[in-house]
C-alpha cells in the first residue's frame, strides 16, 4: 500500500500521458534518508505563468459558462478527486503530487482582463472564476490574483461567478458586497463534507467544514448572494451527508443548494483510486462499483453533454435524497434571475468613464 503524503491528496506522482518514459527510482540505490524525505515532505514551488491571455472559451454543453478565468494552474488544496488533475499533464507534469506542488502563477492577470474587458468585441457576459482551480487557494492570501481581477470586474461592472471551498473569500467581502448591490456576483461555495477527519484527508489544504459554513455566514449576510455546492458526491463515502450539508448551509444564508456526483477525468481516477486504497482499502471496491454503476461500467464518461449526466438507481435515489433535502431546507435549486449584463462600462485611462469609450 503507498504510504500517505502528509498535507497532500496525492500520495505519488504518476507518469503523465505525454511522457514517453517512466522512471522508477530505486531506494536501496538512492539510500533510505533523502529518498524518504523528498517524497515525505515535497515542497510547495511557484513558477510564473507568462500567458498572454486571461479569458478562456469553451463550448460544452455540460459547462453553464463560456467564458472561464483561472490565475492558479495547479492548487495547493490537494483534494484528492479533483477533476483538475489531468490539465497539469499539458504542462509537463504530473496530475498527482506535482499538481499541488507544482504551482503556476499569472502575476499580470488583471492587466491581461483590464486588456481583454476593453477591446471593442467583448461582449458583457458571465465570467466564471476558478471554474478549474481555486482562485482562493493558499497562495492568494499573498499574491491576491484574484482580488487584483475582481477589482477590475467592479471596474468595468462585468458579471462573475466564483467557485471556491475557501474561507479566504471573505477577505474580499468589500468588493463583493459592492459587486451583489449591483447584481454582479453570485458565489458558488463547495462543502464536500461535514466530518473534519475526513476533509483532512480528502482536502488536506482546504478550509475545514465549519469554516466553509462561516464563510457562508460571513457572504450571506454581507449581501452576496450563495450557492451551497454538495460537490463532488462521492456514493459510499459522503452520500449519507447530503442532507446535512443542505440545512446547514441553508442554517448559514446559502439561497440555493446543488450537489454532483463525483467524476474522474483522465489521471485523476488513478490518483483517486490510489488515496482509497491508502486511506479507505475496505470501501474502495464499494466506491468504484458504484461509480462505475452510474457511468456504464466506467470511471467517468468523457461524451460531450453527457460527462455530468450519470445514470442510474443510485442517482435515482441521491436525487429524491436532494429534492427532500432541498424542500426541508426552504432552499432553491436555481437562481430567479440572472445577473446584469447592461451596467457595464469601459472606464477611461484616466479611470473616469469616459463618454467616448
Amino acid at each position: 500500500m503507498t504510504q500517505p503524503v502528509k498535507g497532500r491528496g496525492a500520495s505519488s506522482n504518476p507518469t503523465h500521458r505525454f511522457n514517453p518514459l517512466e522512471i522508477e527510482r530505486d531506494p536501496e540505490f538512492y539510500g533510505g534518508s533523502f529518498a524518504e524525505e523528498a517524497d515525505v515532505q515535497p515542497r510547495t514551488r511557484f513558477w510564473e505563468d507568462t500567458s498572454q491571455s486571461i479569458l478562456s472559451s469553451n463550448d460544452s454543453p455540460d459547462i453553464p459558462y463560456s467564458r472561464g478565468l483561472n490565475a492558479y494552474r495547479g492548487c495547493e488544496h490537494g483534494c484528492s478527486y479533483c477533476y483538475a488533475r489531468p490539465t497539469h499533464e499539458y504542462l509537463g507534469y504530473s496530475a498527482g503530487l506535482d499538481f499541488e506542488t507544482q504551482i503556476l502563477i499569472k502575476p499580470q492577470a488583471a492587466s491581461l482582463l483590464r486588456a481583454e474587458l476593453r477591446k471593442k468585441s467583448w461582449q458583457p457576459q458571465v465570467v466564471a472564476i476558478s471554474g478549474v482551480t481555486d482562485a482562493y487557494q493558499p497562495a492568494e492570501r499573498k499574491l491576491q490574483l484574484t482580488r487584483q481581477c475582481l477589482e477590475v470586474m467592479l471596474e468595468f461592472r462585468n458579471p462573475v461567478q466564483l467557485i471556491t471551498k475557501n474561507y479566504l473569500i471573505t477577505r474580499d467581502l468589500d468588493i463583493l458586497s459592492e459587486m451583489a448591490a449591483l447584481g454582479l456576483v453570485r458565489i458558488n461555495f463547495s462543502v464536500t463534507t461535514l466530518d473534519p477527519e475526513l476533509c483532512a484527508v480528502m482536502e488536506p489544504r482546504a478550509s475545514v467544514p465549519a469554516r466553509r459554513l462561516a464563510a457562508i455566514r460571513k457572504l450571506s449576510d454581507a449581501g452576496v448572494p450563495v450557492n451551497a455546492m454538495v460537490a463532488p458526491v462521492i456514493l459510499g463515502l459522503t452520500d449519507h451527508e447530503l442532507p446535512d450539508i443542505v440545512r446547514e448551509a441553508a442554517l448559514h444564508g446559502a439561497r440555493n443548494a446543488s450537489y454532483m456526483p463525483l467524476r474522474l477525468p483522465g489521471a485523476t481516477a488513478g490518483v483517486f483510486t490510489e488515496w482509497l486504497e491508502t486511506h479507505f482499502p475496505l470501501r474502495k471496491e464499494k466506491i468504484l462499483g458504484r461509480l462505475r454503476e452510474m457511468r456504464g461500467g466506467k470511471l467517468n464518461n468523457t461524451e460531450f453533454g453527457q460527462r455530468f449526466r450519470p445514470e442510474g438507481k443510485s442517482l435515482d435515489h441521491l436525487e429524491s435524497l436532494f429534492q427532500i433535502a432541498v424542500r426541508r431546507a426552504g432552499v432553491g435549486t436555481r437562481w430567479a434571475e440572472p445577473m446584469r449584463t447592461d451596467l457595464f462600462r469601459v472606464p477611461s485611462a484616466s479611470g473616469q468613464l469616459g463618454l467616448f469609450d
